[in-house]
């Protein structure tokens, strides 16, 4: 079976248990604790025959023999159980709940869908490709939210080749979401190189390396890698751990890869001694940090840099904000620029995230070790958001789209870069005579606004019209919940 065939058999279902409120997150978590099960089972027996991890009376075996109100009791026991596991089992299981009340439907699911196909004979690309596909049609439900954990495909795809990936290094994503940077490394590297089987190894274990904020997402994205083939269910030492990244250092790495969370503030709510609701600021206070604010980007921008290696390099998803706030902004910026190699920024289109009204950019840089001299010798921007104009249906962002962004970048030799109209170099000396150090740089002219002959479409326009309308909001937003929590 294709993939899309399984993507297709396994979401026909889901519009069935939607009738009875299940939410498409739900739903791809109810599969996730099922298939896990499914899989499991199959590794146990012939021609495999390993030890299974799942604890005995716990089994698939035991699931499918079951029915109605047995197969309902049975099935919130075994994810109570599974979860107060160590390994892959607790990081699937953590916080597990049956969300399909009727246990007839339960049923159909278990017997029907996931039992009627051998999973662990089918290709981990079918497997992996099918799961990728249910996460974005997960992402695509905008009243779900989920969007905000999925980053566009084909902007990871571009971001991964021009970094390049190299066997025995470690990558990290701070911000890990379903998993869409890790895989695409792992991708990469099986791809691009002859790897031996010490390097197939460590690839499986001790290469990839992601965290994760919320139970839920962790337990999609250990999915997401174990189909691909990445880790275990075994394992004790997971690719993926749920924590708050930003409370520390939590190790170092040769490559960093990340889309850390849009929504500028962190904040909590707490209620006071009146026994009123008010929101607090998380300031982070971290000695390893260049600048304390609530702002997230800014932290996980800092974060990332503390995370690299000496010569380690990333590449980060960030807002436009990062790029002109003062005060702490400004300071992390000159930081930047004079402790690691900044060399390159992408500036992104308008209308290929999930999360709406986000204009970002990414940020590719070295870490270098201490010295008087600024590394940031200059910071080459590509401008692929002047007069292009992308929605999440009618006109998709592809990987082709960022073929010149790559070729421009060059990733076999950055040293030898040439200008072109979307591509400039700006030299350390010139940057940082800009107020604030602003590196929003742009140079092209808006055709729009040059001639209405060459406006886009009118669903684009509207569309990116919400999109600032959305990004003054959240700005305005941030503003209210300041001054609120500064009563």
């Amino acid at each position: 079976m294709t993939a899309n065939g399984l993507v297709q058999k396994l979401w026909n279902y889901c519009n069935i248990l939607r009738d009875d409120g299940l939410s498409y997150g739900d739903y791809v978590e109810q599969l996730t604790f099922l298939l896990f099960l499914k899989m499991a089972d199959e590794q146990s027996g012939p021609p495999l025959n390993r030890p299974s991890v799942v604890p005995k009376g716990f089994s698939w075996r035991a699931l499918i023999k079951l029915d109605g109100d047995d197969l309902e009791t049975h099935y919130r026991h075994t994810l109570e159980e599974f979860g107060k596991r160590p390994g892959m089992l607790g990081v699937i299981f953590r916080k597990a709940q049956n969300k399909i009340q009727d246990p007839a439907k339960l049923r159909r699911l278990i017997v029907d869908l996931i039992d009627k196909e051998t999973w662990t004979s089918l290709g981990s690309d079918v497997k992996g490709d099918a799961y990728e596909g249910l996460l974005q049609k997960n992402a695509e439900d905008v009243k779900g939210g989920a969007g905000q954990y999925f980053t566009p495909r084909a902007l990871i795809s571009a971001v991964v080749d021009v970094m390049a990936p190299q066997p025995n290094k470690t990558i990290c994503d701070p911000a890990c979401g379903t998993g869409g940077f890790l895989l695409a490394a792992h991708d990469y590297l099986v791809k691009h190189h002859a790897l031996d089987r010490a390097q197939k190894k460590q690839l499986r274990s001790g290469t990839l390396f992601g965290i994760e904020l919320v139970d839920g997402v962790t337990r999609l994205c250990a999915m997401n890698l174990m189909l691909h083939g990445i880790g275990d269910e075994s394992d004790t030492e997971l690719a993926v751990t749920t924590k708050d990244a930003l409370a520390g250092k939590h190790g170092e790495y040769d490559m960093v890869l990340a889309n850390p969370p849009f929504g500028k503030k962190s904040s909590v709510t707490i209620v006071n001694e009146a026994g009123e609701q008010q929101k607090e600021s998380l300031i982070i206070n971290r000695d390893d940090f260049w600048a304390t604010t609530s702002n997230k980007q800014l932290n996980f921008l800092q974060h990332i840099f503390t995370i690299l290696k000496q010569h380690g390099r990333g590449a980060v998803v960030l807002p436009d904000n990062v790029l002109f706030e003062g005060g702490a902004g400004e300071t992390i910026r000159r930081e930047l620029l004079k402790q690691a190699d900044v060399h390159t920024l992408l500036r992104l289109p308008t209308g290929i995230f999930y999360a709406q009204g986000v204009k970002a950019n990414v940020l590719f840089f070295d870490r270098k070790p201490a010295r008087e001299k600024p590394w940031t010798d200059k910071l080459w921007i590509y401008d692929l958001r002047t007069n292009k104009h992308f929605t999440l249906k009618e006109s998709t962002l592809k990987r082709s789209d960022l073929d010149d962004f790559v070729a421009c970048y060059n990733p076999k030799n950055r040293h030898e870069r040439k200008d072109s109209e979307r591509f400039k170099g700006f030299a350390y000396d010139e940057l940082i005579k800009r107020d604030k150090l602003n590196l929003d740089i742009f140079w092209l002219k808006d055709e729009a606004l040059e001639d209405s002959a060459n406006l886009p479409a009118p669903e684009i326009i509207a569309r990116e019209i919400v999109d600032d309308l959305e990004a003054a909001l959240a700005q305005f937003r941030e503003i209210a919940e300041d001054l609120d929590a500064a009563k």
